[in-house]
């Protein structure tokens, strides 16, 4: 019985990766359309968002999101959320409207097909280098002067897999801080159950999104990093611990 189990979860995965990479290719020449100006951006945004949905659906998850306030059109925001699993990217995508740019990590920008598109319209950052993370900001300064949003997944990285939450880094708040821009939290439930970065595990299931109330950066200063950081964080712990009781001994102070 053991071993249909890990035949299913070979198949599962490689699954996923054809279902992320097939309609790159079939919409590939739309796609570098999209990409061609800065100001299409919204529109890939859109067709990322089909890209996602077809994803998440294929794979058999089963989405639900709650939303305590929705973003305005045409405004920009932080949007904020736990990082667990590679499905994190698809379903923040389906969970906000609000055209935004990720901020992420350079390594993935070698997967092929996913990477060539992710590259030229994400926001890269090497976190091992204090200059790139500098970059970042000046990026994301652009981006959000055209109108557009950030997506920034404040742990700084996929945690172990032993811990529910990390801490967060601070430049998504200061960034937010520095811009007078809301910072949309989001908290994913179930990602890391449905599709870890352990490959031995996961399937089709449910995946709850709560979307909080926005945290307001109106006359904060960057003296109020710190605290706006621990105020976020705590809202997607409790949120976390009411979705799945956990050990609180797995989630860092």
């Amino acid at each position: 019985m053991r071993i249909f189990k890990y035949i299913f979860w070979i198949l599962y995965r490689i699954w996923f990766y054809i279902l992320v990479g097939l309609p790159i290719l079939i919409m590939f020449p739309v796609l570098l359309i999209s990409i061609s100006r800065e100001s299409w951006y919204p529109f890939f945004f859109k067709i990322a968002r089909v890209w996602a949905k077809v994803i998440l659906i294929g794979m058999g998850f089963d989405y639900h999101i709650d939303r305590e306030q929705t973003p305005e059109k045409d405004k920009s925001y932080m949007f904020i959320a736990n990082h667990t699993s590679m499905t994190d990217i698809m379903l923040m995508l389906v969970s906000v409207k609000n055209p935004f740019v990720f901020v992420g990590k350079k390594e993935l920008a070698k997967i092929p097909l996913f990477g060539f598109f992710y590259k030229r319209t994400c926001i890269l950052v090497d976190r091992n280098s204090p200059k790139s993370r500098q970059a970042v900001f000046l990026r994301a300064q652009r981006r959000l002067q055209s109108g557009l949003s950030i997506c920034i997944f404040p742990e700084g990285g996929v945690p172990e897999e032993h811990i529910d939450l990390d801490t967060f880094k601070d430049g998504a708040f200061r960034l937010a801080i520095n811009h007078q821009i809301p910072i949309v939290p989001l908290t994913f439930a179930d990602n890391k159950k449905r599709f870890s970065y352990t490959f031995f595990s996961g399937g089709p299931g449910r995946m709850r999104v709560k979307v909080h109330k926005f945290l307001s950066t109106k006359n904060l200063t960057a003296n109020d990093t710190k605290s706006l950081n621990e105020i976020a964080r705590n809202i997607i712990l409790k949120q976390l611990q009411a979705f799945n009781p956990i050990s609180t001994s797995k989630l860092p102070q």
